[in-house]
């Protein structure tokens, strides 16, 4: 797989680099700017090098056409402030303020492009309405650099495209995230154990059925935890249920027993009558759920459980908060977990969580990004690779694509 050191020379080289600062904002203000840190020494090492930095990214889900809520701005000022060099921000994404901004440059120089998606051709079904837009952006640079791992999963104009157009290689941070991943999946050092929460059962099926071949234990947790539970037999009053999935649930508890892979349950959950922090909350066993309650956290004899299954661990991926760990009635049982993975990080453990709201919930509940072997940037992208799915904007770089 090419790396930044087989560009060669880069000094006066323009070297576009898709970058990742889908960062998540309160109006215009970063609430978690992991995503802009973890872009920066990519960004830092080319313009050391004399490289003429041209960064993209995407923030949002815009439409392929500007909106002022999903512009990049308020992302400039800390970008700058973490690189300490200056940033010039064009106003669009390859229009005149592009052209003038990139025409502009000397040595060293980084200039942030406007939001990829204000384009249609950088999301586009099309190939060939893709490939148009991946052309604009290849007029702006000499190299291509991908950085933006929570994108590689994504066939776009940026990531997938563009890596056909000009001489390409992986940016440090897209190479730490494949390497972590690739110990997960070949042959890692056991026990292994995955933690999955989030509200669907939906969007993680293909990574359990992937999982029950390579892990040692899966613990659930999050929305998704009560269709399994149902599965089961039990009341889950009106918590989050994913009824269309039961039956598969009951499928995969059975075949876990096949494979020897041990799927651990909360044996006890936080149970309120509406989703909402100024209720009376209380802790009932599984299987005493009341009709008219939502579970919205495991409970604290869950929280010491899955320590406890997490304890021994040599390598342990988390993906997916245990509850609704935004109100602190319900975000004990993520904040264990996040102890677990922090004490077993210490004990010598690879530990990785993967990105999205787990990324989010550790640092909003004050571990610092040390306290884990590895914060992935990319929930989506990470969840695809432990699913076996190649990644487009890897495999275009290793020549796969084309």
């Amino acid at each position: 797989m090419k790396t930044i050191k087989d560009l060669g020379d880069v000094r006066g080289k323009r070297v576009l680099v898709r970058s990742d600062l889908n960062v998540p904002l309160d109006g215009t203000t970063i609430t978690d700017d992991g995503r802009v840190r973890a872009s920066v020494p990519t960004i830092s090492a080319l313009a050391e090098a004399g490289a003429r930095v041209v960064v993209c990214a995407h923030l949002g889900r815009p439409k392929g056409a500007p909106e002022a809520k999903y512009s990049l701005t308020p992302v400039v000022d800390r970008l700058a402030e973490l690189l300490g060099r200056p940033v010039t921000f064009a106003q669009d994404t390859v229009g005149e303020s592009a052209k003038a901004a990139v025409a502009g440059m000397a040595d060293g120089d980084v200039v942030l492009l406007e939001n990829l998606r204000f384009n249609p051709g950088e999301t586009s079904k099309d190939d060939a309405e893709r490939a148009a837009f991946a052309g604009e952006l290849a007029s702006l640079a000499d190299l291509y650099v991908s950085d933006g791992f929570g994108v590689v999963h994504r066939k776009q104009a940026s990531v997938y495209d563009i890596a056909q157009k000009l001489p390409s290689a992986m940016g440090g941070l897209v190479q730490a995230e494949v390497e972590v991943l690739r110990r997960l999946t070949v042959d890692p050092e056991r026990p292994y154990a995955v933690v999955l929460g989030g509200a669907k059962v939906a969007d993680k099926l293909a990574v359990i059925e992937n999982l029950m071949k390579t892990a040692d234990r899966l613990l659930i947790g999050g929305g998704m935890l009560f269709t399994f539970l149902k599965a089961q037999g039990l009341e889950v009053g009106k918590s989050l249920l994913d009824a269309e999935q039961v039956d598969t649930c009951r499928e995969y508890l059975e075949r876990a027993k096949e494979y020897g892979v041990e799927i651990v349950l909360p044996v006890d959950v936080v149970v309120a009558p509406e989703f909402s922090a100024d209720v009376p909350s209380e802790v009932v066993a599984v299987d005493a759920i009341p009709a008219d309650q939502m579970g919205l956290d495991i409970g604290p004899e869950s929280a010491a459980l899955y320590a406890e299954k997490l304890a021994d661990c040599r390598t342990v991926f988390w993906n997916g908060p245990m509850g609704a760990f935004e109100m602190a009635p319900y975000a004990a049982g993520t904040k264990a977990v996040a102890q677990a993975l922090k004490d077993a990080t210490s004990s010598g453990a690879l530990t990785v969580v993967g990105g999205g709201d787990s990324a989010a919930a550790v640092r909003q509940l004050g571990f610092a990004d040390a306290d884990f072997g590895h914060i992935s940037t990319g929930g989506g992208a990470s969840l695809e690779f432990l699913e076996g799915k190649e990644l487009p904007g890897v495999a275009v770089l290793d020549g796969k694509g084309a």
